[in-house]
């Protein structure tokens, strides 16, 4: 099942991986992944495809909004989109999850709306849409802080009796925060339902991921208890098995897993980033050969599921989130700056009314300058 025990070997060999589709579309065997997606017939896995197309579309969108000074951050997705659209796909919808900035394509499967990705960075809200809606928590951007969470929420899963699981999305960069290793010691301790998905996409802002992680990730969580896979980021049908079987292992009361996607981040860390500066182009376009839509766009040509009429399709789906992307953004209103102390508490707070008259005295003292 390709887990890993404190023997493995250093981190040398990203293809060292669990995969069932190569990047050229060729199907591979691997009958302990198969029996978790056995399921997936031609419909699904042009679902999937969709799914990519789209969060693509949306990430493109994105960081155009941002170089045109709509947005006030944005950061980019691209070719991550088979490791958050796979392994958004194994859950429930009951089941809750806890993104960090980056799992735009989560959001997408949970059911997020156009403005749901854009409002927020804009600065036009805490989070734009009720966590509750779409069981899913706002992105956390504290790096690493939201493993923490997963764990609360699965503790409290546990107490309400339920078969539910949660989940945490980080990066590669996060497993060296103590936030995360602590989360890890309390979901194996108390055998909580959930799961910890790690997107190693090779770069912790400027930093590779081999400086800080001299073995696969992947094997780390054994330490804790915690089994775990290494799989192909970049290989939706993976992450899907993956994720399925990490949820397996929850909703039986086998206590967390963890799954360690290998992917890589094509564009900058955020929109104020210059990967240029760290990265070489060798690498870029060798990780751009491994395109995870390319690839499902291949296993499907081979079995003659993607014809025209499906690429149009898909394509016109794209435009119509991309244009919906936009116009929230555009459209969006800026509320009066005093707003910004609405709904940080759910109830009433002395320190937060303080700090609201502060901040009222202040916007007066503009008055004047407006009036004249």
């Amino acid at each position: 099942m390709h887990t890993f025990t404190a023997t493995a070997e250093p981190q040398t060999d990203i293809d060292d991986v669990a995969r069932l589709v190569a990047p050229d579309g060729e199907r591979i065997a691997d009958p302990d992944l198969e029996r978790w997606v056995a399921d997936v017939d031609t419909a699904m896995l042009q679902s999937l495809y969709r799914d990519m197309v789209l969060v693509r579309r949306v990430d493109t969108e994105g960081v155009a909004l941002q170089r045109q000074g709509q947005l006030g951050l944005w950061a980019p997705c691209q070719g991550q989109e088979a490791t958050q659209v796979g392994t958004a796909r194994g859950f429930r919808a009951d089941d809750f999850v806890f993104p960090s900035y980056r799992e735009i394509g989560v959001q997408h499967v949970r059911g997020a709306k156009p403005a749901d990705f854009v409002l927020a960075w804009r600065g036009e809200s805490h989070s734009t849409y009720n966590p509750y809606d779409i069981n899913t928590a706002t992105p956390q951007i504290i790096i690493g802080a939201q493993t923490l969470h997963a764990v609360g929420y699965a503790m409290g899963i546990q107490r309400d009796g339920t078969d539910q699981v949660a989940a945490a999305y980080f990066g590669d960069g996060a497993t060296s925060q103590g936030d995360v290793n602590e989360a890890m010691v309390f979901a194996s301790s108390f055998r909580a339902p959930v799961i910890f998905v790690c997107t190693n996409n090779q770069w912790a802002i400027s930093e590779p991921v081999k400086v800080q992680a001299k073995f696969p990730i992947a094997g780390r969580a054994p330490g804790f208890g915690i089994p775990s896979m290494r799989v192909d980021g970049n290989d939706v049908l993976a992450c899907l098995a993956a994720m399925r079987w990490a949820t397996d292992i929850a909703r039986r009361g086998g206590g967390p897993a963890f799954i360690e996607a290998v992917t890589y981040r094509m564009g900058p860390h955020t929109t104020s980033d210059d990967p240029t500066r760290y990265r070489d182009k060798e690498e870029v376009e060798r990780w751009r050969l491994r395109d995870p839509i390319a690839r499902v766009e291949a296993l499907l040509r081979k079995s003659d599921a993607f014809d025209d009429a499906f690429s149009a399709q898909v394509a016109a789906d794209a435009d119509a989130l991309g244009a919906d992307v936009r116009a929230a953004a555009l459209g969006a209103v800026t509320r009066p700056a005093i707003e910004v102390f609405d709904d940080v508490y759910a109830e009433p707070h002395t320190g937060l009314d303080e700090q609201r008259a502060w901040f009222g005295s202040y916007l007066d003292g503009f008055s004047d300058e407006t009036a004249a």
